[in-house]
């Protein structure tokens, strides 16, 4: 079992910075592939970046590649999203997510554990 919990989130104006951070409790960090999500109200719950496990290998979304960076720290058992050059289409509640299988997969299926979510809120 993998606690995750966002955090970070907030108000920010258009063309600014946020970083959120993702703690896990649990089992061993290093194993699971993380992941970022996220949900705008009426809208599904889309992919932004994921990590890889051991080579760390990143990916992202088209829409925040360029502007989002993930990362980890697996001595912190953290996951971070560093978010840049924000717009109001990045409005969302922003969702941490494992999965304890190696492979990067893009669908919330995919993920055994999620984290409360954390809203980010950007004013034009």
């Amino acid at each position: 079992q993998v606690q995750l919990v966002e955090s970070g989130g907030g108000l920010v104006q258009a063309g600014g910075s946020l970083r959120l951070s993702c703690a896990a409790s649990g089992r061993t960090f290093s194993n699971y592939v993380m992941s970022w999500f996220r949900q705008a109200p009426g809208k599904e719950r889309d992919f932004v970046a994921a990590i890889g496990r051991s080579t760390g290998s990143t990916y992202y979304a088209d829409s925040v590649k360029g502007r989002f960076t993930i990362s980890r720290d697996n001595a912190k058992n953290t996951v971070y999203l560093q978010m840049n050059t924000l717009g109001p289409e990045d409005t969302a509640v922003y969702y941490c997510a494992a999965r304890d299988k190696a492979g990067i997969v893009y669908t919330t299926r995919g993920y055994d554990y999620w984290g409360q979510g954390t809203q980010v809120t950007v004013s034009s």
